[in-house]
């Protein structure tokens, strides 16, 4: 009898305590996704404050030398688009919030940028970039999205968007890594932008793995595998050999046309 009572209690309670493991492991992973979304922030905002002291230089010497716009448009289309996608996807809050954050900071350098433009032709071209590639195009792709798209197809048009424009920004590292190698030396890859890199990389894709979020994962595992790549060079021609001197400021250690990341990777 006693038996029969003790069943009758298990069978009573076993859903009870499934509920709880399933809280408390649903719980556990909803904090280890929310860890990885911030540390993601964090290097995220890094990647994107990685120019500032371009553009103290810049402002200082009130001339934009030899550095060019474009790597900064891009960098706000790509942040403008991460954003769209973080809010119209369900719990995609954190992508949403470093990346408008990142399409703050790159506003602020373009206008910089407008303002201390060497010659009067660049300044035109920069405000021309600016204004169809970052205004005009972002403004129509996003109303055409909202409107004649639904749902989770809207959610994978603005992500196939984003992993885009994401794989077209790596072409600058990769030509910084091209350097390193002809000219056998690291003095034109900053070593903490390429550890940066490297770390942005690897958060973002462990947050897209536990999110089974592919549209992040692929351009951040990307991300990380060029960092990884960039990092295996620095070790490689970190004693360098005398090499030939590149001209202007291809050189400046503080982020040229050669090391300056396109990438927000980021989503960032």
């Amino acid at each position: 009898m006693i038996g029969s009572y003790l069943s009758i209690y298990s069978l009573k309670f076993k859903p009870q305590r499934d509920s709880i493991a399933f809280i408390k492991t649903f719980s556990t992973m909803f904090s280890i996704i929310a860890l990885f979304g911030v540390l993601g922030n964090i290097t995220t905002g890094l990647v994107y404050l990685s120019p500032a002291k371009t553009f103290w230089r810049i402002a200082r010497n009130r001339s934009t030398e030899e550095f060019e716009s474009i790597p900064y448009i891009c960098k706000l289309l790509n942040a403008y688009q991460w954003v769209y996608y973080g809010i119209i996807k369900p719990d995609s809050v954190l992508v949403a919030t470093i990346n408008g954050f990142g399409a703050v900071v790159e506003l602020v350098f373009i206008v910089i940028f407008l303002v201390f433009a060497s010659t009067q032709k660049m300044r035109v071209r920069t405000a021309i970039l600016f204004g169809a590639l970052d205004l005009v195009f972002p403004a129509v792709s996003f109303l055409l999205m909202q409107f004649l798209l639904h749902g989770q197809l809207r959610i994978d048009i603005s992500g196939i968007f984003c992993v885009v424009f994401s794989m077209i920004t790596y072409s600058s590292p990769l030509s910084a890594m091209k350097t390193v190698v002809s000219a056998k030396s690291v003095e034109y890859m900053p070593f903490l932008l390429s550890f940066f890199l490297f770390i942005n990389g690897g958060v973002w894709t462990v947050y897209a793995f536990l999110t089974k979020d592919y549209f992040i994962g692929i351009p951040n595992g990307s991300g990380f595998l060029l960092g990884t790549a960039q990092l295996i060079l620095y070790v490689m021609y970190m004693n360098p050999k005398p090499s030939k001197k590149i001209s202007g400021n291809d050189s400046e250690e503080d982020g040229s046309k050669l090391d300056e990341p396109l990438i927000s990777n980021l989503v960032s």
